[in-house]
């Protein structure tokens, strides 16, 4: 995986950009439609067809608990071992799903079509423990049951942020993923990044403070796991991305599968 921040070249062939002109904004990679298959799941079964108890224990057993790390490892069950990527697929309701699964349709697809399942199934795994533990680290021993992909959603909202945001024009969700990647100085350079960074950052200080926006689901909200996510995609989005090949003096770029 390329680790570097410096700027590439754009991927784009003729025949990928003539194939992309016939595919409308969301025509949803089948990962990204299975994962929102998925979210939608975990959230009907134990709502409609497991009883109260079954709930219960759905949640317990799937949800993160900043509790379990205070708490020797020895004196509980497994569940401290998959929970820091299990809870993003559970949600509280349908408005937060469809809050998050409209952001994940919108900046999920141009990073899942740039990066590719196995790195786009990584970035969701560790985007969602970093996520998870950020907000364990400022919420040490809370009993509060963490659910929901928004630290994942705002991580692609941070790597998109490298790369879908061209110098002129505003955010490409078609062709995005066929840009070159920004450096870390070069996107907050960008002013539709850097409008769209403090607008994000703004809502999240609203949450900060109490202050309802849209996809509330009437508990509190983590914001501090949107943050560590965002942050881990922006900074660290470089690890992600495919690494370039071919010769760049000749402009000829080869993407490995």
């Amino acid at each position: 995986m390329s680790n570097g921040d410096g700027e590439q070249p754009p991927v784009s062939e003729s025949q990928e950009l003539k194939e992309d002109a016939h595919n409308p904004v969301f025509n949803l990679p089948p990962l990204l439609v299975g994962i929102l298959a998925a979210l939608l799941l975990a959230f009907v079964v134990p709502a409609y067809l497991l009883s109260e108890d079954g709930n219960g224990w759905f949640i317990f057993t799937f949800g993160f608990i900043p509790l379990r790390y205070a708490v020797p490892l020895s004196q509980q069950g497994l569940e401290w071992l998959w929970t820091p990527v299990t809870y993003s697929f559970l949600h509280g309701g349908i408005e937060h799903i469809l809050f998050n699964g409209l952001w994940l349709m919108a900046f999920g697809a141009p990073v899942l079509r740039r990066i590719g399942t196995l790195r786009f199934v990584l970035l969701w795994c560790i985007s969602a423990a970093v996520s998870a533990f950020g907000h364990a680290a400022l919420n040490w021993g809370d009993v509060t049951v963490l659910i929901g992909a928004s630290g994942v959603v705002s991580a692609l909202m941070g790597a998109a942020c490298r790369f879908a945001f061209p110098s002129r024009g505003g955010y490409s969700a078609s062709f995005g993923h066929l840009m070159p990647r920004q450096s870390i100085v070069a996107a907050l350079s960008n002013r539709t990044v850097l409008i769209f960074t403090l607008m994000w950052l703004f809502g999240n200080v609203l949450i900060a403070v109490g202050v309802p926006l849209f996809g509330d689901v009437g508990g509190e909200v983590a914001w501090d796991a949107h943050v560590f996510g965002f942050l881990l995609g922006f900074l660290f989005f470089g690890l992600f991305d495919r690494p370039i090949r071919g010769d760049l003096s000749s402009g000829s770029v080869e993407h490995p599968l």
